[in-house]
């Protein structure tokens, strides 16, 4: 009865903070910058993909488990042609192009954990700007891994069975191992995200609340969000060939919010370990 409690009084405060820093708008600054990263973004992964074997049918498939397939055929023709021919020079421009294009995206959420938590930023811009590119970094081999190895892993785990011949217990060690190192990489990042984001030096324990919240929400919302729009929203019928960049628009709205949300929580966790530090001093 206490935890529940506690939880009801944590889920008023996230509310309140939801309204005053009014987090919509902030979901939707990010969903702009996010944008414009997906496009570099997914020449750098498809660039990877043709040394995997991987057949362009197969991409497609994996993309549309991940993203709502209206989307997902947005972005059929890239695939097909990426996937079927190495090219070693595109793998290059989407590195350099994503890091760039991403490193915004990222900005923008630096800006948002800032009025999340009230302070203002007095990082010079370089270090800001070096900031973001290193989380880019770091976000792209969570995504890369959060990916590739729940939606790609069955392909990689075969790949390497042809190779190597593995025994069979080894391969279910593999496919357990796969989901576990997703999850591992994904908090590992949320938790440097929102640790070094904010222009506020901030306890690792004080943040672990809104990561675990993020990655929970991120996955449960992505997947309702794919059912709906597979299953009941018909975007094209309204916006015709751009329901797709208006359904990929909807979901970076809502990661935007959400990853919002986990500051939030964690704004509320680190003023309430704040407060019963000082009162027990």
């Amino acid at each position: 009865m206490v935890f529940l409690n506690k939880v009801v009084d944590y889920a008023k405060e996230v509310f309140a903070e939801f309204q005053k820093d009014n987090i919509p708008l902030l979901g939707a600054a990010q969903a702009y910058y996010y944008l414009l990263a997906v496009v570099p973004m997914l020449i750098l992964l498809l660039s990877i993909l043709p040394y995997m074997n991987i057949e362009a049918e197969t991409a497609i498939n994996a993309l549309s488990n991940v993203i709502p397939a209206e989307t997902a055929e947005i972005f059929r023709e890239n695939i097909v042609s990426l996937v079927e021919e190495p090219k070693g020079g595109l793998l290059t421009i989407g590195i350099l192009g994503t890091i760039w294009s991403a490193s915004s995206g990222i900005n923008a959420f630096i800006q948002s954990a800032n009025l999340a938590y009230h302070v203002e930023e007095t990082r010079s811009f370089i270090k800001v700007r070096l900031l973001s590119i290193g989380l880019t970094l770091g976000m792209i081999v969570a995504i890369v891994v959060a990916l590739a190895l729940p939606v790609f892993g069955d392909v990689i785990i075969d790949f390497i069975n042809r190779t190597v011949n593995l025994p069979s217990q080894t391969v279910i060690l593999f496919q357990l191992l796969r989901w576990v190192i997703s999850v591992l990489v994904m908090g590992a990042i949320l938790l440097s995200l929102y640790r070094f984001a904010p222009n506020k030096s901030i306890p690792f324990k004080h943040i672990w609340p809104g990561a675990i919240l993020t990655a929970v929400l991120w996955q449960l919302i992505s997947l309702a969000f794919s059912f709906y729009v597979s299953n009941f929203g018909n975007y094209s019928a309204t916006y015709g060939s751009l329901g797709g960049i208006i359904v990929l628009m909807l979901w970076f709205f809502l990661t935007g919010m959400i990853l919002m949300i986990g500051a939030e929580l964690n704004v509320i966790h680190h003023r309430k370990k704040s407060d019963e530090k000082r009162k027990t001093a």
